[in-house]
């Protein structure tokens, strides 16, 4: 697999001699894509060399970095390597900062192991540092001490790169109440004394688990995504693969599971173009052309499967990745709809979900009937979840075709996107 395609640091942009003067909108550009991959870079290694009380001074440090590139690329244009620029100028301003503060020089000083001085402290940016300081900050930021969605939130912010913008526009609530939610996860995380490190090996399989739950709802944040704008955000799907991989090319971390996880993605990611049509409108599985599926995913979905098989335990991952992998057979076949449907009851043995309950009656209809499908389905009373309301206007569709038209519009009074009403306006229609 190669890194880029997930995002994992851009190829240094060497101009050649004369060449280097790029346009303004060749500037716009860059300065965001380098901001997004290399902000968490210098943001993870100044928290892993300051420590986590010291994180907003890393994040400063980092911004004002950026803010030199802005304002010297403006004037000079781009260095011949602009992430060496950017590694140098961080290096420089962690070192400047230290000098004119004589408390925090000494407390960085006293934790950095044989350094008396700041000429002596070293910011290192090298590939293996960062990508340690990255996993070392996964598992601070996971800690169970934070609530689940800070955890995420402190992910996008510190790991991915994400503005407050950003981060409140997935969360769908304003900045003001993302600030406050990071500001309370970073003060849980001095209070605890939370160091950035790897868990012993004992407790990694414990703190991997939380670390695990934070990626994987990260990524159903961008899979599901409930912007009004948008039916899908690959942006968070490809952070949260990224971590992923970063956790697979890890020794310690590189574990059935992870690669159950990265599967999961996979088989998911692979059909990314097909979900959304021309116009940002969710596209249902059932319709979706197949020839705008990455077979290359699916491939690589396949290798991580594989590599998750060699354990001795299976993880909701695992199944979660086997429904998947199914889904990327497009034949509508028995065989297909009742492998699904026992991993569906397996899953549910595993650890009961609502909404899984709901996903299986789908598949219970396929392999079954709808009318055995309807009265599991009614069973889960979900009446507060447009998902029930619009699963029940499917399976009803052919049966009583005005039960499925009640259902649609209970649905699209529940919606909260306008992508969901759309969809289920379609619906609505198409009964008419």
């Amino acid at each position: 697999m190669h890194k880029d395609l997930y995002g994992n640091g851009p190829a240094a942009l060497v101009c050649k001699p004369g060449h280097c003067l790029f346009s303004l909108m060749e500037q716009q550009e860059l300065i965001p894509h380098l901001f997004r991959t290399e902000f968490r870079k210098i943001t993870a290694v100044l928290c892993k060399l300051f420590g986590m009380e010291h994180i907003e001074i890393a994040e400063d440090i980092a911004s004002d970095t950026f803010l030199s590139a802005v304002e010297t690329w403006s004037f000079k244009g781009l260095p011949a390597n602009p992430t060496a620029w950017l590694y140098a100028v961080a290096k420089n301003k962690a070192k400047n900062y230290c000098s004119h503060h004589a408390v925090f020089t000494q407390k960085v000083a006293g934790q950095v192991q044989a350094v008396t001085t700041v000429e002596e402290i070293q910011v290192d940016l090298s590939e293996e540092n960062i990508t340690d300081s990255q996993l070392q900050m996964l598992f601070a930021i996971c800690h169970p001490a934070i609530a689940v969605e800070a955890q995420i939130g402190l992910s996008l912010r510190i790991l991915c790169g994400f503005g407050i913008d950003e981060i409140a526009g997935a969360f769908l609530t304003n900045k003001e109440t993302i600030n406050k939610r990071l500001f309370r996860a970073k003060e849980k995380l001095r209070a605890e004394r939370i160091p950035i490190e790897f868990p012993p090996p004992a407790a990694i399989n414990k703190r991997l688990e939380t670390v695990l739950t934070t990626l994987y709802l990260l990524f159903s944040e961008g899979y599901y995504s409930e912007s009004q704008d948008t039916v899908l955000r690959k942006d968070l799907c490809i952070e949260a693969m990224r971590l992923t991989y970063l956790l697979i090319e890890n020794g310690q971390t590189n574990l059935p599971q992870v690669n159950a996880l990265m599967s999961l993605m996979c088989f998911h990611a692979s059909r990314f173009e097909a979900r959304m049509n021309k116009q940002g409108e969710a596209v249902l599985y059932h319709e979706q052309d197949e020839q705008l599926w990455n077979h290359d995913l699916i491939t690589q979905g396949t290798y991580f499967f594989n590599q998750a098989s060699t354990g001795a335990s299976i993880s909701k991952y695992h199944i979660e990745a086997g429904i998947a992998y199914w889904h990327t057979i497009k034949a509508d076949t028995k065989e297909k709809w009742e492998s699904i449907l026992q991993l569906y009851n397996q899953l549910l043995q595993l650890e009961y979900s609502p909404i899984a309950a709901l996903n299986r009656t789908y598949a219970l209809s396929k392999a079954n009937s709808k009318q055995e499908a309807i009265a599991e389905a009614e069973k889960l009373q979900l009446t507060d979840n447009h998902f029930y309301y619009t699963l029940l206007g499917e399976l009803y569709k052919g049966i009583d075709n005005q039960k499925a038209k009640n259902n649609y519009q209970k649905a699209l009074g529940l919606a909260k996107t306008r992508t969901d009403r759309h969809t289920i306006q379609k619906q609505i229609d198409q009964l008419v």
